[in-house]
């Protein structure tokens, strides 16, 4: 979570995993469109870069700053809600964690959610941040307004459409400008009914296609050197809140069970990395199943206490089947020592230049590693298997990406790169990562 005491205080930043550090030479806490615009100026006047960094939540580069270290914690809240239209307008600085309960109050949620609920809603939409269901998109599918300031130092208001710079700032990384206000589509306040099943990766398999279009949400945690799957199943329904008992039972189980013996089980394969593969089939073993009903917010996302680095890739949806076959028979051999269970989901195929769906319906895999294990064999293995399989990398995520992986697998790209140019001329937001995974 964040804490403006270590941002006042620190002259060193990281991200949440602790994988990238960086040391800005300046640091800002906007509280008004009107202060981000003088950082804007300033940078551009200066000659130095800009990096909103959120929540700090990715394990890329991609929020990492170079010189100047934004952050938008004071520009937090519900601006507005038309009820009519069902939309409701954000500070880009609010945190996924406080939107449930600030839309609850008017009778509105948010149509998806991501697992995690740390990070803000601009870091979310920046980046393509989803959660899963194969007629749901991501964060960023439900944006119809942005307001942003760019890199002139213009304060810009765009209403979705079908136009270059509506597909361009669907998933932007913030190249265009310092996103400050949302404007996103919310549905009535809703239940999930949530059911959750411990079974075997051959029937999961068989019943997969089917599955995944009769329920709102499904969710797979695949255990490596196992034959076992853990199935989350969700589904909308009336509002019903838990009663507060139940939050405490559901709290403890998930400190005791998902965080605290995972934690230890993941010590001990840090220890020792041969014990990976039993250490898997324990928690396979050991899979928490259950069935609840409560609102949204409180039912979806999950806290996650214990540390790792994460790559995630997009791919088809028809190429699931295969490749988890492909996943589950390297595994068999042995020849990779991880606990970590992947975590699969689906979401629909949308718009943007730089969406990793590129309009397909899709699946996307990811795959963790605990920290202080090394991933790079892992994930280099990763990104090798997944060029067969159409796989883009989620933008948040570590990869391999180069630039020519990134030009052969987005064929707009030249497009979102002049729009790039037309909007942030002088490269405000344009750090040395971001140019080299986008430019030749």
């Amino acid at each position: 979570m964040f804490s403006v005491d270590k941002w006042k205080n620190g002259e060193k930043w990281t991200n949440w995993a602790g994988n990238m550090i960086a040391y800005p030479s300046e640091m800002y806490l906007p509280r008004s469109i009107e202060d981000v615009v003088n950082v804007v100026n300033h940078a551009r006047d200066t000659k130095k870069t800009i990096r909103v960094t959120g929540a700090a939540h990715s394990f890329s580069a991609v929020a990492m700053p170079e010189h100047i270290a934004l952050s938008l914690h004071n520009m937090r809240g519900l601006v507005a809600v038309d009820s009519k239209k069902q939309e409701a307008t954000l500070w880009a600085g609010t945190y996924l964690y406080e939107i449930g309960p600030l839309l609850a109050k008017h009778g509105f949620a948010l149509m998806n959610m991501g697992d995690i609920q740390e990070q803000t809603i601009a870091g979310a939409v920046s980046t393509g941040t989803h959660g899963t269901g194969v007629t749901l998109g991501s964060l960023s599918s439900t944006v119809t307004t942005w307001g942003f300031v760019d890199g002139t130092g213009i304060y810009r208001e765009h209403l979705r459409g079908a136009d270059d710079l509506s597909e361009a700032i669907h998933v932007s990384l913030g190249m265009l400008g310092v996103l400050v206000k949302v404007t996103i589509k919310v549905m009535p306040l809703y239940s999930l009914h949530y059911v959750g099943t411990r079974e075997t990766l051959a029937n999961g398999l068989a019943i997969f296609s089917e599955d995944i279009r009769q329920h709102r949400h499904v969710e797979w945690f695949y255990f490596p050197n196992s034959e076992t799957i853990q199935v989350k199943r969700m589904n909308a329904v009336a509002p019903v809140y838990q009663t507060e008992w139940s939050k405490r039972v559901e709290t403890l189980k998930l400190q005791i069970v998902e965080n605290g013996a995972f934690f230890a089980m993941s010590e001990l394969c840090k220890w020792k990395p041969s014990l990976s593969g039993a250490m898997s089939r324990l928690a396979a073993a050991n899979v928490v199943e259950g069935e609840k009903v409560g609102i949204s917010y409180e039912i979806y996302p999950s806290p996650r206490s214990v540390k790792f680095q994460e790559s995630e890739y997009a791919i088809p949806l028809t190429q699931f089947e295969a490749c988890m076959e492909e996943i589950h028979k390297t595994f068999k051999k042995g020849h990779l020592n991880v606990h970590f269970p992947l975590e699969c989901r689906t979401t629909a195929g949308e718009a943007g230049y730089l969406s990793p769906t590129q309009g397909q319906e899709s699946a996307f895999i990811a795959f963790h590693m605990y920290k202080g294990m090394s991933e790079e064999p892992y994930f280099k293995w990763v990104h090798t298997m997944m060029q067969k399989y159409q796989g883009r990398p989620h933008w948040g995520k570590q990869s391999h990406l180069t630039a020519e992986h990134v030009h052969e697998l987005y064929p707009d790209i030249e497009k979102f790169l002049e729009i790039r140019a037309q909007y942030d001329p002088n490269g405000v937001f344009f750090t040395g990562y971001l140019k080299k995974i986008f430019v030749l």
